[in-house]
């Protein structure tokens, strides 16, 4: 068989398809790019939820970072990234910027500087 009877093979049984498996299908193509769009969300890692090995993963936040990290939030979970920034040295309004556009939050919220 050719390539092109091949391809129209192919065509015939999508048009041989009924509506419904059609729409079907591309309702599922639809929601795939919907959820890429929007994978970014997806990605979001919260400090007071991750372990060692996640926040290692997150670029700027080496081991030593890390280890601070878990021990501040040993005495209690963070309330927001002013918490994080005054109970963890070395992380200050650069650092928490940087780890907030890797995918960081704090209770769900990205560092917002203030205008």
């Amino acid at each position: 068989m050719s390539p092109l009877q091949n391809y129209s093979c192919s065509c015939s049984v999508f048009n041989a398809m009924n509506q419904c498996v059609r729409r079907d299908v591309l309702r599922s193509l639809l929601s795939g790019v919907v959820a890429l769009m929007f994978c970014h969300t997806a990605l979001a890692l919260d400090i007071n939820q991750a372990n060692e090995a996640e926040l290692d993963s997150i670029k700027g936040m080496g081991p030593a970072l890390s280890a601070k990290v878990l021990k501040a939030r040993s005495l209690g979970a963070f309330k927001d990234w002013s918490d994080l920034m005054q109970r963890v040295s070395g992380i200050r309004q650069n650092k928490a910027q940087q780890l907030s556009e890797q995918g960081l939050t704090v209770n769900g919220q990205t560092f917002a500087t203030k205008p």
